[in-house]
């Protein structure tokens, strides 16, 4: 076991090492931030005291290892448009997008298992035909083009939903969250909804295809065979079997939604990591791109690791299959 988990963390380590390489290279040969940041009649040695300033005089090489240095100290750099540590600005919007990421999951589950389970029991029914049609849509349908849709019809028609920002916020062991006033809920149904459409439709198809696997084993037709209701088969044989598989991807997915909620903070104008990641990017802030790309990289790096440990100790069979290959 434990020469299992040392040897699944120094792939762990090996793949942040090799994602840094990739992150601060790709990001740091694209365009030149000083022209952003310098006023346009700034003379040639303003300009110079400018790269100086923020250590772009120095080869790229070494700003990569100064970097390095950095990040092992819990240093990502200080982003070149607020002069602010790039990690302390994406903590301090880490929780906004955490909790969007949140309410996005519980929608995908509350709304896609029982939809799944309806279609799978009765594939048949019109119903059941509709929802899958659904779940193509949603999984064909472009982000963006759904968010300003949402805002169409739910703030701009209706009026039932505002359509920008977070509300108003309460704190839930020190840290502000709006899912817990009426303004802050209002403010994240549609951006939730947005985000969860995708995962909503995954959820679906992996619990109609479990529900039509398991309908058909002998542990069914034996709990049949005994007298068992429907309702007690279902609740208790069939969703117990078809949990594991659909908790496992979607509690993976989680880690989808916090990278890839970008284009829906941005849409809603959600004040979230995404958001801070577009402005960014459209103010060549470097640090700030790096800090956030970084820490993505470790958080899948994280979710994995602990899938893999605790796949590990539930079955040993998959240390032995490391083992082997």
């Amino acid at each position: 076991m434990s020469v299992f988990i040392i040897r699944r963390l120094l792939q762990a380590a090996l793949i942040v090492f090799i994602m840094s390489l990739i992150v601060f290279f790709g990001v740091n040969v694209i365009g030149d931030p000083v022209y952003m940041l310098v006023s346009p009649d700034a003379d040639q040695a303003d300009i110079e005291k400018a790269i100086e300033r923020l250590g772009l005089n120095l080869p790229i090489y070494e700003q990569y290892f100064k970097f390095l240095n950095g990040a092992w100290q819990g240093d990502l750099g200080d982003s070149f448009v607020f002069g602010e540590p790039a990690l302390k600005l994406i903590l301090h919007h880490m929780p906004a997008t955490f909790e969007l990421a949140f309410t996005a999951l519980a929608m995908a589950i509350v709304i896609g298992i029982p939809l799944g389970l309806y279609s799978g029991l009765y594939p048949e029914q019109k119903i059941s035909k509709g929802i899958m049609a659904g779940s193509i849509l949603g999984f064909s349908l472009p982000t963006f083009w759904v968010g300003l849709m949402l805002i169409m019809l739910f703030a701009v028609m209706l009026g039932w939903l505002p359509s920008t920002g977070r509300g108003d916020t309460a704190k839930l062991f020190g840290l502000q969250t709006s899912l817990f006033t009426l303004d802050g809920l209002s403010h994240v149904i549609l951006p939730a909804l947005n985000l969860a459409l995708l995962k909503i439709s995954l959820a679906i198809r992996l619990t109609r295809s479990g529900v039509r696997e398991a309908m058909g084993q002998d542990y069914v037709k034996f709990a049949r065979a005994k007298g068992l209701n429907t309702s007690r088969i279902i609740l208790v044989h069939v969703m117990k079997n078809i949990m594991i598989p659909v908790v496992t991807v979607m509690g993976l997915e989680f880690g989808s939604l916090v990278a890839f909620s970008v284009v829906t903070e941005s849409i809603f104008a959600w004040p979230g990591m995404g958001k801070l990641l577009i402005d960014a990017i459209l103010q060549l802030d470097r640090p700030i791109v790096v800090a956030y790309l970084m820490i993505i990289v470790l958080f899948f790096v994280v979710i994995n690791l602990i899938v893999d440990i605790i796949y590990s100790i539930l079955d040993p069979r998959v240390r032995l299959q490391d083992q082997g290959a």
